[in-house]
């Protein structure tokens, strides 16, 4: 073979090379990905949850991660936003509804930057931000299904924080579920105003068992609270974001646990290729980006886990449509 030749065949064979590489491999470096949420990264609940998915990536990919949180003050948090930016991390997750009017701005002064926020179906037009969504509705309406049907004195309560994102979606869907499940249920509601304040949480699960409710659930990172009371009348507990056995193991029956791992990939993937941002995601039942998990100590009734299983299946087929 010639020398033009042999330099023309490794010419080929890097092409081919490069071609056939995974996503991501000629990057050269770790991606670079920072979080700022709202509440604490341990809380099994709305910011663990984000953690929890980046971390199963890191699993499948190099990833250098740093989180912000706790910054329940939004000037707080845009201020980590941009810090970020301006850093030079490759993505940016904003994860709070309350973060979308600062990500507006800030993005727009950072082109070449990929931002993510939720949960929220708005993108604002831009095409480096990226928007994501949980159907909470989804696993809310199975909660509420087992709920009534596990209920003995006809009573369900619901301690939510404030009617936005899917802390609104999760509640309505509980409530939807209860009531297809057992006509004549009490289903009470009480949005306490708060993501944050643990002690009205406590408060408001106080008044539903007051008042004749004999099983509960909540949504956002104040459930503690809630749960704390729940335990203390050993009343059962519904959860959802995160998996929340460990506080309670004696009266959690069930979580609606969100993996966000399911489009954290599709979003690196857009990165990967170029993408910066400008889609929507969501995740759902179908695909398996909610996930219900029982607690195995919880001696949950056959037909009640039953009936919590078959509402997953249709909703999943498209049967049942929650909030439609």
């Amino acid at each position: 073979m010639s020398k033009s030749g042999f330099y023309k065949m490794i010419g080929v064979l890097l092409v081919l090379a490069f071609c056939l590489a995974p996503a991501g491999a000629w990057a050269g470096k770790a991606l670079k990905i920072a979080i700022v949420a709202p509440s604490a990264s341990n809380d099994l609940a709305f910011t663990q949850s984000i953690v929890d998915g980046i971390k199963a990536v890191q699993k499948e990919r190099t990833i250098e991660l740093a989180v912000t949180d706790g910054t329940f003050i939004v000037e707080d948090a845009a201020a980590a936003i941009r810090d970020y930016a301006q850093k030079g991390f490759d993505l940016v997750i904003a994860h709070g509804s309350q973060y979308g009017g600062s990500l507006k701005e800030i993005a727009k002064d950072f082109p070449k930057t990929a931002f993510a926020w939720g949960t929220s179906a708005d993108t604002f037009g831009l095409p480096n931000v990226s928007s994501y969504e949980a159907a909470s509705d989804e696993g809310g309406y199975v909660m509420g299904v087992m709920a009534a049907a596990l209920s003995k004195k006809g009573g369900v309560g619901v301690v939510g924080p404030i009617e936005v994102g899917d802390a609104k979606l999760f509640v309505d869907g509980f409530v939807a579920g209860a009531k297809a499940q057992k006509a004549g249920i009490r289903a009470n509601v009480n949005y306490i105003g708060s993501f944050s304040d643990v002690a009205l949480a406590a408060e408001a699960a106080r008044a539903h068992m007051a008042t004749g409710a004999d099983v509960l659930t909540g949504t956002a990172q104040m459930v503690v609270g809630a749960i704390g009371a729940a335990r203390s009348r050993r009343v059962a507990w519904f959860g959802t974001q995160a998996n929340q056995t460990e506080l309670a193991p004696e009266i959690v029956v069930a979580c609606q646990v969100y993996k966000w791992e399911v489009i954290l990939r599709k979003i690196l993937a857009d990165l990967d290729s170029g993408v910066l941002g400008g889609k929507k995601y969501a995740i759902t039942l179908a695909n398996n980006g909610l996930v219900i998990e029982f607690n195995d100590a919880y001696k949950l009734p056959a037909g009640v886990k039953q009936a919590g299983l078959d509402a997953v299946a249709a909703i999943k087929s498209g049967k049942i449509k929650p909030l439609r």
